[in-house]
This record gives structure tokens, C-alpha cells and sequence, in this order.
């Protein structure tokens, strides 16, 4: 049993019906069956990317004449869908794709586009995008990592944390402060190619969900690059990019959680409609129907308003306040019915060999990541 969703108008071309399929056998054939290695490696396997990269997967909304397929933010969003319904919590594609891709595009100079997304596209290189240090989260205006201009170079110095993709990177944008006196203004985007001497991993963190997935420290200890390695045309522009680019994560981060929503509640379906207590399915006990009628409302509803939101982002009307609260809604969303979903599969639905129990831990950091909760409602308050 399924939920019986109505096809999104911005998803329901022939074209993106059979990326959709590509991707779903893609992540069938190739990630679902080592999910429980991953997880205990806290990292996936690196030649994941180059698979995705001969099958065009990888930039789908970066220009052809980059090495992307030409795509939108639509093809984006069918392989996050994807990926969320299968249930495949290991691979960062969304901020390779999504994210970092788009900084490159937006803000790099024309020679280092030229040289780094054909590289992203193929896989050769993963990206990464380093804000988060360990003493602030949040707070991007006030980071400690510097950037000191000498010459035709810039010198690095600082720690980054909780960063997607941290182990495999080969390209990460730094948020750091070229000026730190400036506050906000003082913030500059800088790409860091992983082999430069005085780049260092740290740790492979330990988390609660998405154990799969290699998010981990970097640590720049006089770390030179070239001045063209600036994003953008000169200093002080990181924190306009980040809150231009932003809306785009949230945005991500809302598709993401309203697929792991309707995944959760057909997977209850399924499971009160098979499994019996008392003589009968769980399903035909009155508590049980009322909260799957809930939980189908809360998915329809996400449906609705992520779908607007993504027909918006197309036609470049989603604004700042517009993401906030499709991030904001639907996180919380697919907290709440997740959890919903895991009671009723009673203690089983605790045993991490059932996907909503991976589900439920995997979810509880979309509530803080991209922005918290408490942020998003800081965002949309100052709208009003």
C-alpha cells in the first residue's frame, strides 16, 4: 500500500520520469546493499562518485558547457526524492549537487569553473562546504577562521566541523574571515583543493543517524592557495553568498524531508496492515487508523506547499522568508509523523534493522542543520 499522492507539475515530464528510475535503480543496485558497512565505517565507499558520474548523475543543473547536464533544480530534486525513498542516508550527493556545485557556478572565476565542475560532474572530485567551527554554529558572521592575503596567495588558518562529505572531499568552499574587524562584511567564500599542503582530516564523526555518511573535521594549518581561488570578485562578499545561496539548501532540505515523510507512512501501511494483535491488524484498531490519517494529512499538506515552493525556486521567486518556512514546516513534520510511525511498529519499530527505526534517527538532525528551527523562525519573524 501507498500513499496516493498527485503527481508534482514540476516533476511529471517524461524526462524526469526516467531520471527518476535511473535513479532509484542506481541506488538499489549500488548503495542499498552495503548501507550496515557503511554505517559501522562511518564512511561510503569513494568509488561511489565515479559510478554516479558515468551515469550523469552528478551536477544535473550545471550547464552543459561545464560538464553538467544541463539540467534544473527539478533534476536536482527527482534524485533527492529518490534517495530518500529508497531510504539511502550514506551519500552527500545534495551537497555536492545541490550546493557547492552552485557556489562554483555562481561566484568562481571563469578558469577555475572551467577547471573544478567538469571535475564534480565526473565524479573526480567531491565537494564539500565548511561554515560550522567548533565554537559556532549558526553564527557565520562571528567564524575564527582567517584567510590573510599575501601576494598573489592566500594563507588559511582554522578548524571546520560537521562537515558532509568531509572524508572524500577533494574540494571544499571555506567560509573564513579576510577581514575580522568587518563583522558580517569581513566573511569571504574560498575553494581549498584537498591535496594542498597543510590541509588535514580529523575525525570521521560518530553520529546518532546518518552513520553512513563521512562527515568529519578539517583543519587548515597554513594552507595556501591562490588568490584565484576567491569566490566572487573581491573580499567581504561570503555572507551575501551564503544568504543568496541558502534558500536553495533549505530548500534541498524540505524535498528531502517531505520524501522521508510519505516513505515513513507507507512503510506503516504496510506494516499495520500485515501485522496482527488481538486476532486482527494493527491497522483495524481505531487508534492506529486516526494516527495514519494524521500522518496522511501532514504528508498531503508538505506535498502542497513543498510543490509550490519548488515551482517558485523554477521561475527564481522563492525569497529568503519563502525557504525558512518550507524548511521549517517540514522538518518538523517529518519528525513528528516519523515518530508517530515508530510507536506503531511498537518495540520492533526500535530495532535498527527496520527502516523507520534508522528513519527516526536519521531525521532528527534536519531540524538542525541548514539552519535550526529556532533560526527559521527568526528568519520568517522578521518578515512580518
Amino acid at each position: 500500500m501507498s500513499l496516493q499522492i498527485p503527481k508534482s507539475s514540476w516533476s511529471s515530464s517524461p524526462e524526469l520520469e526516467d531520471l527518476r528510475e535511473l535513479s532509484r535503480s542506481f541506488l538499489q543496485k549500488e548503495l542499498m546493499p552495503h548501507q550496515e558497512r557503511w554505517a559501522a565505517e562511518k564512511k561510503l565507499d569513494r568509488e561511489v562518485w565515479t559510478k554516479a558520474g558515468s551515469l550523469g548523475l552528478l551536477c544535473l543543473s550545471v550547464p552543459e558547457e561545464y560538464g553538467g547536464g544541463g539540467g534544473t533544480f527539478a533534476h536536482e530534486a527527482v534524485l533527492f526524492e529518490a534517495q530518500a525513498r529508497v531510504g539511502e542516508n550514506a551519500w552527500g550527493v545534495s551537497v555536492h549537487n545541490g550546493i557547492v556545485a552552485h557556489y562554483l557556478l555562481s561566484y568562481a572565476a571563469e578558469e577555475k569553473k572551467r577547471e573544478w565542475l567538469p571535475k564534480l560532474a565526473s565524479g573526480e572530485f567531491v565537494g564539500a562546504i565548511a561554515m560550522t567551527e567548533p565554537g559556532t554554529g549558526s553564527d557565520l558572521q562571528n567564524i575564527k577562521t582567517r584567510a590573510v592575503r599575501e601576494g598573489d596567495d592566500y594563507v588559511i588558518n582554522g578548524a571546520k566541523t560537521f562537515i558532509t562529505n568531509g572524508f572524500h572531499t577533494d574540494l571544499v568552499v571555506v567560509a573564513c574571515k579576510t577581514d575580522p574587524e568587518a563583522g558580517a562584511q569581513g566573511v569571504s567564500l574560498i575553494a581549498v583543493e584537498t591535496d594542498t599542503p597543510g590541509f588535514r582530516r580529523g575525525r570521521v564523526l560518530d553520529k546518532v543517524g546518518m552513520k553512513g555518511q563521512d562527515t568529519a573535521e578539517l583543519f587548515f594549518d597554513d594552507v595556501r592557495v591562490p588568490a584565484a581561488n576567491l569566490l566572487g570578485e573581491q573580499e567581504g562578499q561570503g555572507f551575501i553568498q551564503l544568504m543568496t545561496q541558502l534558500p536553495q539548501e533549505r530548500l534541498i532540505i524540505a524535498v528531502i524531508a517531505v520524501a522521508g515523510l510519505e516513505a515513513a507512512v507507507d512503510l506503516t501501511l504496510d506494516y499495520t496492515k500485515e501485522r496482527t494483535a488481538f486476532g486482527r491488524p494493527i491497522f483495524h484498531f481505531q487508534n492506529t487508523k486516526f494516527k495514519l490519517a494524521e500522518a496522511a494529512t501532514e504528508a498531503a499538506v508538505s506535498r502542497a506547499f513543498l510543490d509550490q515552493c519548488v515551482e517558485r525556486h523554477l521561475r527564481g521567486e522563492l525569497d529568503v522568508q519563502g525557504a525558512a518556512m518550507a524548511k521549517l514546516w517540514t522538518t518538523e513534520r517529518v519528525n513528528k509523523v516519523v515518530d508517530d510511525c515508530l510507536q506503531l511498529f511498537g518495540g520492533y519499530g526500535y530495532m535498527n534493522e527496520y527502516p523507520i527505526a534508522r528513519a527516526w534517527a536519521d531525521v532528527r538532525i534536519s531540524r538542525i542543520f541548514g539552519g535550526t528551527s529556532e533560526i527559521m523562525k527568526e528568519i520568517i519573524s522578521r518578515t512580518l
